[in-house]
């Protein structure tokens, strides 16, 4: 993979799933600084390979993109959450944001990682999936009631201390605090999907838009 994923056309940059022309992306080769250049090298000599996503934006600021990018790759990569619930999580998040390179990327990982297709048609759908298995619903229900409350009960956390454990639940609620920094990053940069969305927009079915 190039260390500069993403191609640049030298055009105009793609309309997006956000409405308009990606905002932040990635500068020109003979335009990097040296501390941009030593990023890049950085992150391309890691798991991921090279420069996509959210890390576009985010080498504007090259000494911060390599530190998130860190606790990403010890997430994901060598993270304690079971992959399946892991991935769950971003897909939550992603919809919570309508964040369409997040979900476009981490549904096919749900998906291989073993979480039930209908479970991410209903995260898609922003609503709760039925018969999910006890692990799968405390991933949910500590994060759909965060969300809503800030905080969590007595009885969801206990829910989630029996399925994840303590380090389990400190990863999952990180996890939704890392991905949605890189969520709130894309909105704002208007980062494009490659190919094309797979996350439904809501916003636009819902009549008068979504809330």
């Amino acid at each position: 993979m190039s260390e500069l994923a993403g191609a640049r056309t030298g055009t105009a940059p793609p309309a997006n799933a956000a409405g308009g022309p990606d905002r932040l992306p990635l500068p020109p080769d003979d335009q990097l600084t040296p501390a941009q250049r030593d990023a890049v090298a950085e992150i391309s000599s890691g798991p991921r390979g090279g420069v996509i996503g959210p890390f576009a934006p985010l080498l504007r600021s090259p000494e911060l993109m390599t530190r998130v990018q860190k606790v990403g790759e010890h997430l994901r990569f060598a993270g304690g959450l079971e992959r399946r619930l892991f991935e769950m999580a971003i897909l939550w998040i992603s919809r919570r944001w309508d964040q369409h390179f997040e979900w476009s990327f981490h549904h096919p990982l749900a998906l291989e990682a073993g979480l039930e297709p209908a479970v991410a048609d209903a995260i898609a759908a922003d609503r709760r999936p039925e018969g999910m298995d006890p692990a799968a619903a405390a991933v949910w229900d500590l994060l759909d009631e965060l969300h809503r409350t800030r905080g969590v009960s007595d009885a969801t956390f206990d829910r989630a201390m029996a399925e994840l454990g303590d380090a389990g639940i400190v990863e999952l609620v990180v996890t939704a605090g890392y991905y949605t920094t890189l969520a709130m990053v894309m909105n704002v940069a208007r980062t494009p999907v490659p190919g094309g969305s797979t996350l439904p927009d809501l916003r636009a079915a819902a009549p008068g838009g979504r809330a």
